[in-house]
């Protein structure tokens, strides 16, 4: 199934270093791990492949390294269907993520920026002359902050829609959040962006009162994701909870990226908010129950037949 908007994603592509821990270390202690695993990943990559897997005409602009990881990134991206001709290769080596999964699904991530670092304003605004009115732009924080606030205007002039996943978590630069359409934080980020502790943002309720104070900083909607929970949403006339799917969880790395990219696929097929989350659960609760980050990404016959028997 294809839909009619574009969904271009604009953002990082890593290798991501892979090793299963029993616990993570504590400062100048030595723990043993697993058998090193190489998945390709980076959020902006895994939302660019869960989109095109999902459905979706989506299109990558990043930036790799002229390494051999950078090869594979882009073979990666383009098995999941997805269009590589904005992505460019960069004296820097490729980006890579140090990934440590614990037994219970939950992990800890180290970056290492490396050529996407060099996706600049300049290669922003060259590639992104494809947008129409009505496409989607997806965003993250593993770019150059100035780079995300130049596609963010380039989407907004446009007239796209813009949806900015506020990782890893930090503040934001006064006015970014004016420039997008759905802010889409986990419960830690949330409590970031709010400059709160990250306990702060538990229940559903919690997720309603983060949603409307980062609507009254400037977004014009607001999905909180929340793991097994699901996420809560205020964004484009709803408001409420919409709960998550029972699964084993294996490995969470990337649900949130399969979340983004799986949301704009439904959005852009023209389904409410609330369908669109549902749907974008529904994928991210399919995705821990595998490991790796792009090799998480379910089909989208999957998907719906998950959600046939969901309901």
């Amino acid at each position: 199934m294809s839909t009619a908007s574009k969904i271009v994603v604009v953002g990082s592509a890593n290798m991501d270093l892979v090793f299963q821990v029993e616990r993570l270390p504590v400062s100048g202690e030595t723990v043993r791990g697993g058998d090193l695993k190489l998945f390709p990943g980076g959020k902006g990559a895994n939302q660019a492949c869960a989109a095109g897997r999902l459905g979706g005409r989506a299109f990558m602009v990043a930036e790799v390294g002229q390494d051999p990881f950078g090869g594979k990134l882009v073979s990666s991206l383009q098995e999941a269907g997805v269009d590589t001709a904005r992505v460019g290769r960069a004296s820097r080596p490729t980006g890579c993520a140090s990934i440590y999964v614990l037994p219970d699904g939950d992990n800890a991530i180290v970056i290492s920026p490396g050529a996407n670092a060099a996706l600049d304003s300049s290669r922003v605004c060259q590639r992104l002359d494809l947008l129409d009115r009505g496409d989607y732009v997806l965003l993250q924080l593993e770019i150059p902050m100035y780079a995300n606030e130049r596609a963010l205007q380039a989407a907004k002039t446009a007239g796209a829609v813009t949806i900015l996943d506020p990782a890893p978590a930090m503040r934001l630069p006064t006015g970014l959040l004016a420039l997008v359409d759905i802010l889409t934080p986990n419960q830690t980020e949330a409590a970031t962006l709010l400059g709160i502790p990250a306990n702060r943002v538990q229940t559903y309720e919690d997720a309603a009162e983060a949603a409307a104070e980062l609507q009254n900083m400037g977004a014009a909607g607001v999905i909180v994701k929340m793991g097994s929970l699901g996420c809560y949403v205020r964004a484009a006339g709803f408001e409420g909870a919409v709960p998550s799917f029972p699964v084993t969880a294996v490995d969470s790395t990337a649900a949130g990226d399969v979340f983004n990219g799986a949301l704009a696929v439904a959005l852009a097929e023209g389904r409410r908010v609330q369908a669109a989350a549902r749907f974008a659960c529904a994928a991210a609760a399919l995705s821990v129950t595998r490991p790796g980050a792009q090799t998480s990404i379910p089909t989208r016959r999957e998907v719906e037949d998950f959600l046939r028997q969901a309901d």
